[in-house]
């Protein structure tokens, strides 16, 4: 991979997360939490946090100032006992855009209020790819390196098939029958969005992340006309990939996140641009054609 060069520097870990461990929905039910109780939660963010940062996911080495902004948290809806929990697990990653102080979303997932798992602060939260400790610590690592795949797609065309490749082996690790969200069951979970990006139907999604962030808006700052050519490059891109399978969660990911930033690039664009956006963005997803409302479709 030619994009491991380009990150190779003296070592530092991957990720610089920022993590969150809320746990007010608890407090509000006839649970008892005294000092000691609420030591728990601050154990079990600074694990995550431990457990995110402290890891070597690649044989890459980056810099501190390379280091993936990315931020986790957990949002406890039970407890079923002293270790076991359950509630809902957002993950959110940020890339910075090239000559400038700029950060573009690239990922920002909100799982359902099923997200089981248990956690004890007596022991160390374990991973292995090829064996299950526990669902906490196998969520982690499978968004750790979907993160990975995300971030080196947005740079080197297929940058993050490996990283997709890990992600799915972790997938694959994890019993099917004792936790939600790893099989087929269900539309959206981490299984299908694992599926989607390393479906060879779906290959051109991987094009769309490098065309919409190395050619577009890593460009921006050189040649704003080319550089919004190349994010329409990659609607067109995400364009059939929807047409090959509508409703994909990558599709929809990949929209959600970046809806905002196409409003803001494409509004000073001329209107031929502007309609073609429009007109890609009511094909791919309909229901964020509202926030387009004031570009010129004619």
């Amino acid at each position: 991979m030619l994009v491991l060069a380009a990150f190779r520097s003296v070592g530092a870990q991957e990720f610089r997360c920022a993590v969150g461990v809320n746990y007010q929905k608890l407090m509000t039910t006839t649970q008892s939490y005294e000092s000691a109780d609420k030591k728990v939660f601050e154990n079990m963010k600074q694990a995550i946090e431990d457990f995110v940062n402290g890891r070597r996911w690649t044989n890459i080495d980056f810099e501190q100032q390379e280091r993936i902004d990315c931020s986790i948290t957990l949002v406890l809806n039970t407890r079923t006992s002293a270790t076991d929990f359950a509630g809902q697990l957002s993950v959110q990653m940020r890339r910075p855009v090239y000559n400038s102080t700029y950060t573009s979303g690239l990922f920002n997932y909100i799982e359902g209020n099923n997200f089981v798992f248990s956690y004890n602060e007596s022991q160390p939260l374990d991973f292995d790819m090829s064996t299950f400790y526990s669902n906490l610590a196998s969520a982690l690592a499978y968004y750790c390196y979907v993160m990975l795949g995300i971030y080196f797609d947005s740079y080197m065309m297929n940058g993050g098939e490996p990283f997709y490749q890990a992600a799915q082996q972790v997938q694959q690790a994890v019993p099917n029958d004792r936790y939600a969200g790893w099989d087929s069951r269900g539309a959206k979970n981490r299984y299908w969005f694992m599926e989607n990006h390393t479906n060879s139907a779906y290959a051109q999604l991987h094009e769309a992340y490098y065309n919409y962030h190395r050619m577009g808006l890593d460009m921006m700052t050189k040649d704003q006309p080319q550089a919004r050519q190349a994010i329409i490059a990659s609607l067109r891109n995400i364009m059939k990939v929807n047409k090959a399978h509508t409703n994909l969660l990558s599709v929809q990911q990949f929209v959600d996140v970046k809806i905002q930033e196409i409003v803001s690039i494409f509004t000073p664009a001329p209107p031929q641009e502007q309609k073609e956006v429009y007109d890609l963005i009511k094909e791919i997803s309909p229901i964020n054609v509202v926030k387009l409302k004031d570009f010129n479709t004619k």
